[in-house]
């Protein structure tokens, strides 16, 4: 007996485990990737962006930590990854309306715009600010990490998540 092809389509959609392993996955590489090129093209050592992102939530003494801070900083990078990729799965999966704006390409490059810059001033408006304690500062540099996002961390996340179909929750 042939299975019908709503049945065959529920059983190949991936589960929303597997979907949010995917979009974390892949935003850490792309986020990761754009964050060489910037440190690059400020001059810096490749590696110390990762020892800053450490220094966040462990303090300053984490820049100076070498391979170890390093490593940490950039298991941290991952962690936020998946945080904000699950938070967009659990907004797809659970809203009508952004799967259906993400579901042509327009709608995932007008979602992008939105959500990666969002996702930014609320790392660096909030998130970096609790920890620090210090007052975020706004420069060009924080302009190009704003505008940044739309391409390096919104479209990851939006487009990873959208080309997924309804995630199951097994």
């Amino acid at each position: 007996m042939a299975v019908p092809p709503s049945v065959r389509a529920e059983r190949l959609a991936p589960t929303f485990a597997a979907r949010l392993i995917r979009t974390g996955i892949t935003i850490g590489v792309v986020d990761a990737l754009w964050a060489f090129v910037l440190t690059a093209a400020y001059g810096r050592p490749l590696f110390s962006v990762w020892r800053g992102v450490a220094a966040v939530p462990f303090g300053k003494e984490m820049l100076d930590g070498g391979v170890r801070a390093g490593a940490i900083g950039l298991g941290l990078h991952f962690c936020v990854a998946f945080t904000w990729s699950a938070v967009w799965l659990i907004a797809h999966v659970n809203s009508a309306a952004l799967r259906r704006l993400t579901s042509t390409a327009a709608g995932v490059a007008a979602a992008s715009v939105l959500y990666g810059p969002f996702i930014w001033c609320v790392m660096s408006l909030v998130v970096t600010p609790s920890f620090t304690h210090n007052a975020p500062v706004i420069t060009a540099r924080w302009v190009i990490q704003l505008c940044g996002h739309m391409v390096f961390v919104g479209l990851p996340i939006v487009w990873s998540v959208a080309r997924g179909g309804t995630a199951t929750t097994s």
